[in-house]
């Protein structure tokens, strides 16, 4: 589907604009014009290549998806993608599931073009923030891909808040028990899921900051009045990529943290498997002295000498668990 809409002095009107004869309407004063593709076909890239003038290689990137996040600069237009992420709004506990979704740009001199890719980036919200600043939005493209970016990046920010709060669940489960072993069956599956997703993000993110300073250096599209707007989008990218760092390295620890854990477990195994083995080591020694076939034993005879046998054996092993229960604390 091809949506062409026309905005005069930054006001939305009734006109709507095709592919053909795009560039020549938006060179008018005062007009800007926003063409809109949902799941492009083969035709409508041919006419939008030969309407723009678009390089080969850059609808060699239109055809093919999943294109990492960049921004091109040609002579008389940006070529920029993007992938828009957000989190499921399920519960918190369970697998954090990334959707994202792709946008390819053509940005120039009054026009503006935006190629999605099924499941289609919602434009609802960043028309409307067009609309509410008619001003800006009449100076051209500048402003419309200035909102675009911004709201894929504060999706990006919206994501890192959610995975945030996983990772503040996961801390609980893990800590549910001093030892670990409160810790819910699928913690280690949430745990390494989280992290590729985290990992998944970064890679959408971190490109954008070279991408977005090539637009600041774009006169015709980031002027003086929006530079400050570009580099308040770099700063948002810079901290969410700050942040996803923070995130990836809290769940490197809480790796780390179960791996102790477990080790911590085998530990205290071996330290109750050893207790016992001495405790019962000492009586069998006895046993083994008092069981000797020798003829000359002085105990042998003695009318007492099953009585001490057996309270010794007892007296020690008592003795043993004692120390290791309360002093050692091995038991």
């Amino acid at each position: 589907m091809v949506e062409g809409v026309v905005f005069r002095d930054g006001v939305r009107t009734d006109e709507r604009a095709s592919i053909d004869g795009v560039p020549a309407l938006a060179k008018q004063p005062g007009v800007f014009v926003w063409i809109d593709v949902e799941d492009p076909t083969e035709a409508t890239l041919g006419a939008l290549a030969g309407e723009f003038r678009l390089h080969p290689l850059v609808v060699e990137d239109a055809r093919h998806r999943r294109q990492r996040p960049k921004v091109e600069l040609f002579s008389d237009y940006v070529f920029v993608v993007l992938r828009a992420a957000a989190v499921d709004d399920g519960d918190r506990s369970v697998m954090a599931d990334l959707s994202e979704t792709e946008i390819h740009v053509f940005a120039g001199d009054g026009f503006l073009v935006t190629l999605r890719f099924s499941p289609c980036f919602d434009m609802e919200q960043t028309v409307r923030r067009w609309e509410g600043q008619p001003e800006l939005l009449a100076q051209g493209a500048g402003f419309p891909l200035y909102v675009l970016f911004d709201e894929v990046v504060d999706g990006y920010l919206s994501a890192v808040e959610r995975f945030e709060e996983m990772v503040d669940d996961l801390e609980d489960d893990i800590f549910a028990k001093e030892d670990g072993q409160g810790e819910s069956p699928q913690v280690r599956e949430r745990l390494f899921h989280l992290k590729r997703e985290t990992v998944r993000l970064r890679r959408f993110v971190s490109p954008l900051r070279e991408g977005i300073e090539f637009v600041i250096g774009r006169q015709e599209l980031a002027g003086d009045e929006l530079a400050p707007y570009y580099r308040d989008v770099v700063d948002h990218v810079i901290r969410a990529d700050e942040l996803l760092d923070n995130v990836r390295d809290l769940l490197t620890s809480l790796q780390e943290l179960r791996v102790a854990q477990a080790a911590n477990r085998v530990n205290e195994v071996m330290k109750s498997l050893t207790a016992w083995a001495t405790i019962l080591l000492v009586p069998t020694l006895f046993a083994g002295i008092w069981g000797m076939n020798f003829h000359h034993m002085p105990e042998l005879e003695w009318r007492f000498g099953y009585a001490f046998a057996v309270g010794t054996i007892l007296a020690s092993a008592l003795g043993l668990y004692a120390w290791f229960k309360w002093k050692k604390r091995w038991l």
